[in-house]
């Protein structure tokens, strides 16, 4: 079994260079900051679900869950960066034989992590498109929000005690561009997914003729 030599140390220059990627951990400690700030917004939402369930629509209802699952979300696209961004681009966490290793950590790399943020999201963007498809039931019944025929509406939705959706927030032109962007999403993880295979070969292929 051969001997694995000492690193030798760096010159000055280098050094500096590699030691610059310590930047970066502010902006991974701010990330935790927003992961605090999602919880409180997720903890704001169920409230405002459990607080207003008797009072409110089926409609209602399944955006507010929609709106807490996007959270989730977004949640855990955060993690996502934060621990394999970390791990990739910072220093090694060293979590080896912890038993609550995320499966995915063990085999990171600057490809994975970018496969699996544009897998995230595009969840995130079908949440989206969700919520807008269950909205879109409103579009030429309901006046659109921000409109002077909404807020004749709410203020007589007001008067009468009504308590559900009084507007609309959605446009037909609004759903086509949302449903076009999360096709290109689609598109975009596609290529990244393709590019990130094609290169794997060629680096294995290239391996294979080395050895």
């Amino acid at each position: 079994m051969s001997e694995v030599r000492p690193t030798s140390p760096l010159s000055p220059l280098p050094a500096l260079i590699f030691s610059s990627r310590w930047l970066q951990l502010p902006l991974y400690l701010g990330l935790i900051v927003a992961q605090g700030v999602y919880v409180v917004l997720f903890g704001k939402e169920l409230w405002h679900l459990i607080h207003e369930t008797p009072t409110i629509g089926e409609q209602e209802i399944m955006l507010i869950v929609l709106g807490l699952i996007d959270v989730v979300m977004i949640s855990n696209l955060l993690m996502m960066v934060i621990v394999g961004g970390y791990e990739t681009f910072v220093s090694r966490l060293r979590l080896e034989g912890h038993p609550d290793q995320p499966e995915w950590l063990s085999h990171v790399n600057a490809s994975v992590l970018k496969v699996k943020l544009a897998m995230a999201i595009i969840g995130i963007s079908s949440i989206h498109l969700l919520k807008t498809f269950i909205e879109a039931g409103t579009l030429d019944v309901l006046p659109l929000c921000g409109s002077q025929a909404a807020f004749d509406a709410a203020q007589v939705a007001l008067q009468s005690g009504f308590k559900g959706v009084a507007c609309s927030k959605v446009t037909a032109v609004g759903v086509m561009w949302q449903t076009i962007i999360h096709t290109i999403f689609i598109l975009s993880a596609l290529g990244i997914a393709w590019t990130d295979k094609v290169m794997t070969g060629s680096s294995s292929k290239r391996e294979q003729v080395a050895h």
